[in-house]
């Protein structure tokens, strides 16, 4: 199976996918890097994902995608207005995926995001902490929750408190990246933007079921 991950990160969802042809796009080179290092055998590119999708969809069999999710996430409206933050428009390629993919893509794909502020444009399907929109039937799972929480839509400041989040982080993902130079903030919204793998795997073994009721009519 030829697959296609977008937007990947150090490769959560990815991470339990066995006997697959994986194709990674990111476009943060440090990232990209980690990436590889856990990854090898996977080709990856470093590119702008959005763009790498319209011109390669079509050499696919799945296609996930975990488009940036900053300004559609539930903390985005509430912590705004409470801080006087700057506001912004929602980043509509979330939506641009999801069509053309709808529409024009001959395979199985999956698109995951947080939970919005606002009631999704397209309907999705609500598992864990994200939304995911298919175009086949995603079964309700039980997942282990987070341990980590945020609070009033800020991380904690205090450096004891960092080390331990981004400890129990690296367990719940089972990465390890103290070899890597970065900086507690950093490595802990690495490890946050990823998708639990036991979920990834779930996705993915549903998108092989014989029989499949589509998500959208």
């Amino acid at each position: 199976m030829k697959i296609l991950n977008l937007y990947a990160g150090i490769g959560g969802n990815r991470k339990l996918w066995k006997d697959v042809d994986v194709t990674a796009v990111e476009l943060n080179p440090k990232i990209a890097k980690i990436y590889q290092d856990f990854f090898p055998k996977d080709k990856m590119v470093v590119a702008d994902a959005h763009q790498y999708l319209l011109e390669h969809f079509k050499e696919y069999d799945f296609i996930w995608s975990s488009p940036p999710c900053p300004s559609h996430s539930s903390f985005r409206a509430g912590f705004s207005i409470a801080n006087g933050a700057r506001i912004i428009y929602p980043d509509m390629k979330l939506y641009e995926e999801i069509l053309l993919l709808k529409h024009f893509f001959r395979g199985k794909w999956c698109i995951e995001n947080v939970r919005s502020y606002y009631v999704p444009l397209i309907k999705p399907r609500e598992l864990q902490r994200h939304y995911f929109w298919s175009n086949f039937h995603i079964s309700q799972k039980n997942f282990k929750k987070d341990s980590i929480r945020l609070t009033g839509g800020k991380y904690n400041n205090d450096d004891k408190e960092d080390i331990t989040q981004i400890k129990r982080l690296q367990e719940r993902y089972g990465y390890k990246l103290n070899e890597y130079r970065l900086g507690q903030t950093e490595t802990r919204t690495i490890l946050r933007n990823c998708v639990l793998p036991e979920l990834g795997l779930h996705i993915l073994k549903e998108s092989q079921r014989d029989i499949q009721p589509e998500l959208f009519r």
